[in-house]
């Protein structure tokens, strides 16, 4: 297993292990299945493994796993603060201390705000004192690391590293979303801080796997590489200095052992120019079957009234090269649960954005298509009553102190 540094020296393995996909017996995970599958990754050389507060099971199931083995020392845990539910200090040590209950652990070594989709999220946080009780935290022993892991766009990625001395962070990326939330420009401007960045969804979710046009995987096979699509996947971001741990949600032991070895054998610089070709080749038969050229380049924002443009289009596009319901639920995620509205239907016309896209794309005609497609009834409301929860008025926090 090939490692990689964090801030503090601490060496973690370049494949992590996400544990929110653990196969299930019944309606609850198989202990003794993901327990093949952790030791054989501990086996491995893995010693970094991801949880959160919300991902039914994993935080108590890989806690007992991990006491059982006695190798919770001998690892690393990161999990994650629901702060979408939280509305004031109280709640901060409610949460944290129920986190530790499920770990069977002392100490959490890496500590991430999840699932921040702009700055107003992380605003929220400060107000009730979250920079405070986090670095008490630290101080006590209690968290080793902070983070967050985020799901916006990239200006607010930026100024959400900016704003605070973080340990690590974890962003969306892969091969086909070099430009999508905080992208390549995020990672690179995390890896200038000397921040660590932990890669996930590194093949959609699998989507870059089962999902490929026939005529793209045909392009892999006929490279000379032998390859498979989840390797390619997994070895462009390995060849990547700038990425220090890649999370993987592993759910055989089979998956382990292949994804472990193409770990060994994937160092930073190891792709030709060649193997860059094949995958853009591989990109370009995705696109194909968008809907919009959009590239995501961003030369059209910000725009004057808040429409998140580049995040419509990719969702819009994602109903056609995925499914509909993942498109309009990835917009639902990361478009539509920002505190400030990001929506089409803001759109004035104005035309500013089109004067600026290097694609020349019609985009006041495309915003209102993608609204449209994005947005039926259903997910409009869905969308409204989820928003209504996330963002209470702060006298509502008020009440609860």
């Amino acid at each position: 297993m090939q490692y990689r540094q964090d801030k503090k020296g601490e060496q973690l393995s370049i494949l992590g292990f996400g544990c929110m996909r653990f196969q299930k017996k019944g309606n609850a995970i198989d202990i003794d299945e993901a327990e093949r599958e952790i030791m054989e990754a501990f086996r491995q050389g893995v010693n970094y493994f991801d949880t959160a507060y919300v991902y039914p099971g994993s935080e108590a199931a890989i806690g007992e796993i991990f006491e059982r083995n006695g190798i919770r020392d001998r690892i690393r845990i990161a999990t994650k603060l629901p702060q979408y539910l939280v509305s004031n200090r109280a709640a901060l040590d409610r949460y944290f201390n129920e986190e530790l209950a499920r770990l069977r652990t002392d100490h959490v070594d890496y500590y991430l705000m999840h699932h921040l989709t702009d700055v107003a999220m992380w605003e929220k946080l400060k107000k009730v004192g979250a920079v405070e009780w986090l670095e008490e935290k630290k101080k006590s022993g209690q968290i080793r690391n902070v983070g967050f892991s985020y799901h916006g766009a990239t200006e607010g990625f930026l100024r959400i590293l900016n704003d605070y001395d973080w340990d690590i962070c974890q962003i969306q990326y892969n091969y086909f979303d070099v430009n999508t939330q905080a992208g390549v420009d995020g990672l690179k401007a995390a890896a200038a801080k000397g921040i660590p960045v932990v890669i996930m969804e590194p093949l959609r979710g699998g989507k870059l796997v089962n999902m490929l046009p026939e005529s793209a995987k045909k392009i892999m096979q006929e490279s000379g590489r032998n390859w498979s699509p989840a390797e390619w996947g997994l070895r462009w971001l390995y060849d990547q200095p700038e990425v220090t741990v890649v999370l993987s949600g592993m759910n055989s032991v089979e998956m382990v052992q292949e994804n472990c070895r193409t770990a060994d054998a994937a160092p930073a610089g190891h792709f030709t120019e060649a193997d860059h070709a094949t995958l853009k080749a591989v990109t370009d038969e995705i696109r194909a079957l968008e809907k919009v050229g959009c590239t995501g380049c961003r030369y059209c924002m910000p725009c004057p009234k808040g429409v998140d443009i580049p995040g419509a289009f990719r969702c819009y596009n994602a109903m056609y090269i995925e499914s509909k319901s993942e498109g309009r639920f990835q917009y639902a995620q990361t478009v539509g649960l920002t505190r400030e509205p990001a929506f089409p239907s803001q759109c004035i016309e104005c035309g500013k954005c089109e004067q600026d896209c290097p694609q020349n794309i019609p985009i006041r005609e495309k915003l209102k298509e993608a609204d449209k497609a994005l947005r039926p009834l259903p997910y409009r409301i869905g969308i409204g009553v989820v928003r209504k929860f996330m963002f209470r008025k702060a006298r509502s926090g008020k009440k609860d102190n």
